[in-house]
């Protein structure tokens, strides 16, 4: 544009008074406007400087003079005003590059000489400033269009603690005096996209609720103009997190939030003594809005800027709201689960939408249906605003569709005719590709019947530019042959009459029937043919030929030679080729044209969907059988037809098509680019006949489309859409406007920027507001269509596709088992049985209740099945020699006990005689029967069996049954795949599918994701706001897994499409392995798990016993010398040793890592119940660290009376004298995290109940603080696989480390691990000290502790042995240890076993020979083999020397 001054573009506007005259000469040389997004960007010229802080009063007060969310302005000035820059500007570059130039520049100042610009510090600082001087370069050259050089002047050389003292005295000095901070006003509006001024919405008026500081006012700053010269400051904004530190021993609190207005982010942080935080620490939460004054600084401990606080008060949160009296349904929207493309929170998305009155949403995932389960859950809890309806749910997906059935037809228009009459053959050669943009220059046309030419028509045609040189290349046609003859205006004409009323036929006919229909309507003709593409036909009558050019065609049918590229030649080859493909087709019944695309339909369903590009395609369940049906297609996509993403081929819809609403999507859908294609009327109505509705969306989803040349301007968007209704109109059908919903508000577009740029799309960054919109939004965006049409498309067709779909349920409602036949009966046999052998024919009252109590809820529930298969699976493993460890809660069931499912009795302490079958409980006076002295049997004088850990059942299964069980079991690592092989043959293989995970992307991978898409844009961020933006980015689905142990069983009189589609884990079409679609965890209710995961412990107690020839289940748990070593190594012949520290507890499960061990150190256990409190401890959440080690360390409560597994709150509770059900709910609340969350409702009055039955407060806090509780069966079973482990380290050691070495030592390698003791220390400590250590030193240094303690204890390695070393396990020798083949480095399993089976028989003469014969062992094998004195004592070779 021309130079305008500023106030012609804003007439009207009255500009703040002190700088009115400034403006009035501010001349604008170039303006972009978006209108949509309510920007404007200036860039302008300015005969005097004005200051950023100037031009930013200016922009805020345009924006709330005329509604804008931003206007950006970009100011050049002449040379000369350079000595009268304000220097604060310059230095918010270096500040912003690295926020400690704040402190250095502090008084600075600067000077101008040649080419020079010369800044003179106070202080030192110097090497930080010039780091990003290239910065501060670009600024001047971007304000005053000039070249310079930037030096630094330091006024001295103190540095370290100095300095910073230093600069510290120069900032106070000069701000003391600094008024608070008058900043502009704000904006509403959202974050457009990144890069571009971000505002923030305006909160409404606070809400005077001051809980800190004094009242205060003020207008609040942007968060993205906050720098360390803002003394005293104003921000409003949202609390994202909060990271409060409490520092008990100093009585005080280290206060810190983070807040953002979603400009940018700022960090709430000040040290301050217990009472002053306390009303701050009582009132912050996530998610609140705040107004908070303070003075801005630098922190050095975090190394940025922060805001200390000295007032805040709470606000109301700004909200969206949908105010149009009657609502729009959104039909088109993606959550998380849209792979690396969307940020929508199922949940919060539906919970938007009834908050707003939508009576419906819709679910459209790219390719998948992942997000269906959360849909049902958040519908459940969601209703209606105004109503007491529960919103629903529209279950569907965006499909990557491939029309393989009629993209291309061969026959186009009504005409019919026989093939035996007369037909127009023709070609056009053409100056480009587009109909559009080039014309026609050569006609070539003849009339045929039979095989006859009956007569030809050519003509050039003139199109009154020259010929591009490729053109001539390509056609021969050359400008002087088209210069005088006919224009396109008399050319159509003449070849029209030529055609008569006859079909027409061409080679890829689109093309050249498009520039005929293009000249016609410029040319005011009508035209609508009966034509036939001879292409389509090829394609579909020689599938075999590949390629299918008029030449290549021509040859295979051989064809006589033509001058290819010029129309006449082409025109009467394509009609031979059409002769020949009417004789084809005679032969399989067809005469007429109108019987050719019926035959084509079925020739090409089905061939080269792989090939083909896909579109996408809305698809919705309309009820249960189209539930189904649309879960079969997404199976398909994934096993059948997956391309990078699942295809969805419309051979495949049309079978399945029941129950499905199809909607034709977006503009990448197979409608809309026809639209774009310019296809004819009669191909668009087609097309669109397929759908069941049509869909448009607004003007700026598809922008992008003027970027790239697709479209002129906005109004042939608009006709795009306008096209689309027309269609909707003529053919009946629904056209509804969706807003292709990725993210759930404006604000959160960055985050879509973010993920986009991962994948390294050039358009990553280009501004796409795909958020939810209100009914009010989307009236106004569809406002070009008139109010009754756009009322239509937005509210009443939407609503009417939601009356056309049931309410439904992705996952069927109750447990649907498999059938076993007799498992009543057998279950019941099982557990009576055991139950008379332990505990007699007339077992105590407790001991039959208990056992009668949960069979009935187990067989009311039909449990049965699952209770059975588990014990099925757990004798096949025990038949083979395995233990199977039970975990999970299954444990807390005594029928499992009694099944054999599990080895925990959940019965109370107690003793039983073997013999005579009599009973003693104790219930309260021991932890567990372990901890029960030896007693002898009254009545028999046999000695008592021990048993009992007091796990009460509700805690598997509820209150009647409540809960559906969960029954996990851990088998050896090397019977597992026997384990699933046997699950298989038990339902079936159809019957069986590995249970599917989803991965999201993590908080590790997000922040790396963030990082980068700062550095790569040139944006400084503080930790605030990278925190902020990494959280947006969390959640969003990679890829998909399996889990490492779960099955998934359907019943055999039902498919695995009655629960969910299938798929193969990692979308890898080469896998075997099939798994469901949905995250496992969302069908535990509704199919039976079986989650059998493979474990070493059960692989070591069978080695263990093979060893030693113990069984391990007749360990007693309560030996005293293996309990010793929990507390001391004395038992193992070392004491206190300054490495492993005073416990033996090295190499023992649950008990091994350096964090157990000084569990042990502090609370000392003496009995197993002590062992099993401290399991919990490890496995919990926020139950051991700042919670229970503070109570037991302070002496507040004891290891016994703090909570260590969930069961303990419930019993103990109970034991108090609350209700069991309130007990079993408190316990359920904790255990879950609910309590600590704040989202348990019922907390106030639960913790008044516990108050009032003497429940002390330190139980209470201690409560609050859980975030996960592990259960009490799970560490019974984990602590009693660990202590039969912990007998052998003691009693049989050799076996024990032989065991360990090979079964749990992955890292050992014989270089590293076969050394003395002291070399060992040495190399434990150095990778102690080195804070860069790998990840395999570390893995190695835990090896390394559990060789050191062997060579304590007097053992030692020796050199490995090609004779006597196994493949892969460690051999006991007389004091010590073989090591196998695999200890040596990089030696593989494979390689190790091939060299044990190959030296059978041998006695080598030589390495060479060994080398030889073993030849799975490289030279790097042979050469370590060597360094390991394995040849000690051989030659290297076999030859004989005479000297």
């Amino acid at each position: 544009m021309s130079e305008v001054f500023f106030p012609a573009l804003f007439p009207g506007f009255e500009p703040p008074e002190e700088l009115a005259q400034a403006f009035e000469r501010l001349a604008v040389v170039h303006a972009e406007l978006d209108r949509d997004a309510r920007t404007i960007r200036l860039d302008a010229q300015a005969e005097k400087y004005l200051a950023e802080k100037q031009l930013q009063t200016l922009c805020r007060a345009v924006e709330k003079a005329y509604g804008l969310k931003s206007l950006e302005l970009s100011v050049r000035y002449p040379e000369e005003e350079l000595p009268h820059m304000d220097f604060r500007d310059l230095a918010q570059v270096f500040i912003r590059a690295f926020s400690p130039s704040a402190a250095i520049l502090a008084g600075a100042q600067y000077t101008v000489e040649d080419n020079t610009v010369t800044i003179h510090l106070r202080a030192n600082g110097k090497d930080s400033i010039l780091q990003n001087a290239k910065k501060g370069e670009q600024f001047l050259r971007e304000r005053f269009g000039v070249t310079k050089k930037i030096e630094v002047e330091a006024h001295s050389n103190l540095e370290g603690k100095a300095l910073f003292e230093e600069t510290a005295r120069i900032r106070a000095e000069a701000l003391k005096n600094a008024p608070a901070i008058q900043p502009s006003a704000q904006a509403p509006g959202a974050a457009p996209a990144a890069r571009a001024p971000r505002s923030a919405p305006t909160p409404q008026e606070p809400t005077g609720a001051l809980f800190y500081g004094r009242p205060f006012s003020g207008r609040a700053v942007r968060m993205d103009e906050l720098n360390l010269d803002m003394f005293r400051v104003i921000v409003e904004g949202k609390v994202f997190a909060v990271q409060h530190r409490e520092l008990k021993k100093r009585g005080a609190w280290v206060v810190c939030f983070d807040m953002t207005d979603y400009t940018s982010s700022v960090r709430v942080n000040q040290f301050m003594e217990a009472a002053k935080a306390k009303p701050i620490i009582d009132n912050v939460q996530a998610g609140m809005w705040l107004r908070v004054q303070g003075k801005m600084s630098f922190d050095r401990y975090d190394n940025e800027m922060v805001l200390q606080p000295t007032a805040m008060e709470k606000i109301e949160a700004p909200k969206r709201r949908d105010t149009y009296p009657e609502k729009r349904v959104e039909l088109h929207l993606h959550t998380t689960m849209s792979s690396m493309d969307a940020l929508t929170d199922t949940g919060a998305a539906v919970k938007r939408a009834a908050s707003w009155g939508h009576r419906a949403i819709a679910i459209t995932d790219h390719g998948g249906a992942q997000s269906f389960p959360d849909a049902m859950k958040a519908a459940s809890k969601a209703k209606v605003a105004g109503t007491d309806q529960n919103i629903k749910i529209l279950y569907g997906c965006e499909g990557y569709y491939v029309n393989d059935v009629d993209d291309r037809i061969a026959v186009h228009g009504d005409g019919d005719f026989s093939f035996d009459e007369e037909y127009v053959a023709f070609d056009l050669e053409t100056t480009g590709l587009s109909s559009l943009h080039d014309t026609i220059i050569e006609i070539g046309a003849a009339i045929m019947k039979g095989k006859e030419v009956l007569s030809t028509f050519q003509m050039f045609v003139d199109p009154h530019r020259p010929l591009q040189p490729k053109i001539i290349d390509l056609t021969g046609i050359t400008d002087q042959m088209l210069a005088g003859q006919p224009d396109i205006s008399e050319a159509i004409p003449q070849f029209l009459d030529y055609v008569g009323g006859r079909p027409l036929c061409a080679h890829n006919a689109d093309f050249d029937i498009g520039f005929v229909a293009a000249a016609c309507e410029r040319l005011g003709i009508a035209f609508q043919p009966t034509y036939v593409d001879t292409l389509i036909l090829a394609q579909n009558l020689m599938p075999e030929l590949g390629k299918y050019k008029l030449n290549i065609v021509a040859d295979a049918l051989s064809l006589p030679d033509f001058n290819h590229h010029r129309a006449s030649d082409d025109a009467i080859t394509c009609g031979y080729l059409l002769m020949r493909f009417f004789k084809m087709l005679q032969e399989q019944g067809i005469d007429h044209l109108q019987a050719i695309n019926p035959r084509m339909e079925e020739l090409r369903s089905g061939s080269k969907i792989m090939d083909r590009r896909a579109r996408h395609i809305i698809v919705f369940a309309k009820n249960s059988i189209g539930l189904r049906n649309l879960y079969r297609l997404i199976s398909y996509g994934n096993l059948k037809y997956f391309r990078r993403v699942p295809i969805m081929p419309k051979s495949e819809i049309l079978q399945w098509r029941e129950g499905l609403i199809i909607g034709s999507a977006c503009e990448a859908g197979e409608l809309f680019q026809a639209i774009l294609n310019h296809k004819s009327w009669a191909e668009l109505k087609r097309i669109a006949s397929f759908y069941d509705f049509l869909e448009i969306q607004p003007i700026c989803n598809n922008r992008f489309m003027l970027d790239k040349g697709l479209a002129e301007d906005e109004e042939e968007l608009r006709g795009f859409n306008r096209t689309i209704v027309r269609l909707g109109e003529e053919l009946g059908k629904p056209v509804v406007a969706t807003g292709d919903v990725h993210f759930l508000d404006p604000e959160d577009e960055i985050f879509r920027h973010i993920l986009l740029a991962t994948k390294q799309m050039p358009d990553a960054d280009r501004p796409l507001p795909l958020y939810l919109r209100t009914t009010d939004e989307m009236m106004a965006e569809f406002a070009y269509l008139g109010e009754e049409k756009a009322r239509e498309v937005v509210i009443d067709n939407p609503n009417r596709i939601v009356d056309w779909c049931e309410t439904l349920r992705p996952v069927p409602h109750n447990l649907f088992a498999p059938k076993i036949e007799n498992s009543v009966e057998d279950l019941k046999s099982l557990v009576y049985g055991k139950l008379h052998r332990l505990y007699g024919e007339n077992p105590p009252e407790l001991v039959q209740k208990r056992v009668d109590t949960e069979m009935h809820d187990i067989i009311s529930c039909h449990y049965d099945v699952i209770y059975m298969s588990a014990q099925k699976l757990v004798q096949n493993s025990l038949e083979h020699g395995y233990l199977v460890g039970s975990r999970g809660s299954v444990g807390s069931s005594i029928v499992a006990y009694m099944s054999g499912i599990t080895e925990v009795n959940s019965y109370p302490p107690h003793y039983r005689c073997p013999k005579c079958r009599n009973v003693e409980f104790h219930a309260g006076e021991y932890g567990c029967g372990a901890d029960m002295p030896d007693k002898m049997c009254p009545v028999c004088g046999t000695k008592y069996v021990k048993d009992g850990f007091d796990i009460p059942f509700e805690t598997f299964l509820g209150y009647g049954g409540g809960k559906v069980p969960d029954i996990d079991l851990n088998f050896s690592g090397e019977y597992q795949a026997r384990a699933h092989a046997h699950a298989v043959e038990m339902f079936g293989k159809t019957q069986v599918f590995r249970a599917g995970t989803i991965g999201t992307l993590a908080e590790k991978t997000a922040y790396g994701f963030v990082k980068k898409y700062l550095e790569e844009n040139g944006i400084a961020a503080g930790n605030a706001e990278i925190d902020r933006l990494t959280a947006g980015c969390v959640g969003v689905r990679r890829t998909t897994g399996q889990h490492p142990g779960g099955l998934v069983v359907v019943p055999d009189d039902m498919d695995i499409e009655d629960f969910c589609p299938v798929q193969h884990p990692a979308d890898d079409p080469d896998s075997d392995t099939i798994t469901t679609h949905f995250e496992y965890h969302c069908m535990e209710d509704n199919l039976l798990k079986l989650d059998m995961l493979g474990h070493d412990d059960p692989t070591m107690i069978r080695m263990l016993e093979n060893l030693t020839g113990v069984n391990a289940r007749a360990i007693p748990l309560d030996d005293p010398d293996t309990m010793s070593i929990f507390i001391s190594s004395k038992v193992l012949g070392y004491e206190n040793d300054e490495v492993l520290g005073p416990t033996g507890a090295v190499a023992i499960p649950e008990f091994n890592t350096r964090f157990t061990r000084q569990m042990l150190v502090d609370t000392q256990p003496k009995d197993f119940n002590t062992l099993l409190r401290l399991s919990g401890f490890s496995h919990g959440t926020d139950v051991w660290l700042g919670n229970a080690k503070d109570l037991i360390v302070s002496g507040t409560a004891s290891v016994l009376e703090t909570v260590g597994c969930r069961d303990d709150i419930m019993l103990y509770l109970i034991s108090m004298g609350l209700d069991p059900k309130m007990s079993f709910k408190i316990m359920e609340a904790v255990r879950k995290g609910k309590v600590k969350g704040g989202k348990a409702g019922d907390w106030p009055m639960w913790v008044e109940e516990m108050r009032k039955h003497d429940v002390p407060e330190w139980y209470i806090e201690s409560l609050a603080k859980i975030g996960y509780l592990f259960p009490k069966a799970h560490a019974v079973a984990y602590v009693m696989m660990a202590f039969r482990i912990a007998w052998f380290k003691v009693h049989e050691p050799l076996a024990f480390y032989a065991t360990f070495f090979s079964i749990r030592a992955k890292a050992f390698d014989a270089a590293e691990c076969c050394k003395d003791a002291d070399a060992l220390r040495r190399r434990i400590r150095e990778i102690e000290n080195n804070k860069d250590a790998t990840a395999v030193e570390q893995d190695l240094m835990t090896t390394l502790e559990v060789c050191y303690e062997f060579c304590l204890r007097g053992f030692h390695f020796e050199p490995i042995d090609i004779y006597r070393s196994d493949a892969t396990k460690f051999v006991v020798t007389e004091n010590g240890l073989l090591p196998p083949f695999t200890s040596v480095r990089g030696l593989g399993e494979t390689a190790a076993l091939d060299t044990v089976e190959k030296r059978k028989g041998k006695d080598f003469t030589s390495v060479e020979e060994f080398s030889l014969c073993c030849n799975k062992l490289s030279q790097t094998h042979i050469d370590q083999l060597r360094a390991l004195g394995a040849f000690a004592g051989l030659p290297e070779t076999s030859q004989l020397t005479l000297f």
